[in-house]
């Protein structure tokens, strides 16, 4: 016997009909679509946080009635799931013009432009965890991923490996550092400030400061005169050794 609870669950927005048309026919209210839903949806997210995001709260940014909104969508993991994409959209993807540019280089530049927009959306993490990720633009994301990594000469069974131990890694960078930046905003201070008084609270602690004093050496050859300075270096340094891995293990055959 099929669990009814389990019939409720969809799969995705992307599979649903209704999310091909944009809306359901016949007499949807005027000034509304799901572009301008999604955006609005993108909006209170960055604003507000994923915890405190509702089809009532939505409905009141856009100045209409909740209802309205089911015109467009039947619940509101369609919105979360519609906004995912939408973020997916931003990244900026090399085009077919540059299949013969250095794959290192793409690479880079692919894992970059992924940990810049997680930690702009921090809600997009968790997001990406929940859904498919099936929509138009993550999938453009994973092909372009996908040409870039057949590049560098792994064999077959080898390349979502690679593509798993890149994306994984920045997937994780670039949720701790949304994270951190949250926690700087609510103390109303800049990164720099933060870890400051962070580091004088634990410098003041015998034992955290030892675990300090032996880390010392390691904090001073990273370098980084700012927070976000220390963040792209060992981001840059990471990213470097996973690429030096994937140019290893092709060395080897």
């Amino acid at each position: 016997m099929v669990n009814q609870g389990a019939r409720s669950v969809r799969a995705s927005v992307w599979l649903e009909e209704k999310a091909r048309r944009g809306g359901r026919s016949g007499g949807q209210p005027s000034g509304l679509d799901r572009d301008r839903i999604t955006g609005a949806s993108m909006r209170l997210l960055d604003a507000e946080g994923l915890a405190k995001f509702s089809m009532r709260r939505l409905a009141a940014e856009l100045n209409v009635t909740a209802m309205s909104l089911y015109w467009y969508v039947d619940t509101k993991d369609d919105l979360l799931e519609l906004a995912l994409d939408a973020a997916f959209g931003e990244l900026r993807l090399p085009g077919p013009e540059a299949a013969g540019e250095d794959w290192r280089e793409q690479l880079r530049g692919l894992a970059a432009e992924y940990r810049a927009v997680l930690a702009r959306h921090p809600w997009l993490s968790p997001l990406a965890g929940r859904y498919l990720n099936i929509g138009p633009n993550s999938l453009a994301f994973s092909r372009v991923v996908q040409r870039v990594v057949r590049q560098a000469g792994l064999p077959a069974h080898g390349i979502t490996g690679a593509i798993s131990a890149v994306f994984q890694f920045v997937y994780g960078y670039g949720t701790i550092e949304s994270h951190f930046a949250a926690r700087v905003a609510a103390a109303g201070m800049t990164p720099d400030e933060y870890f400051r008084l962070a580091m004088d609270a634990v410098n003041e602690t015998p034992e955290t400061a030892e675990v300090i004093r032996e880390s010392k050496d390691i904090m001073a050859a990273r370098g980084g005169d700012t927070v976000q300075e220390m963040l792209d270096r060992d981001f840059a340094f990471a990213l470097d050794l996973l690429i030096a891995g994937i140019e290893a293990m092709v060395e080897r055959g």
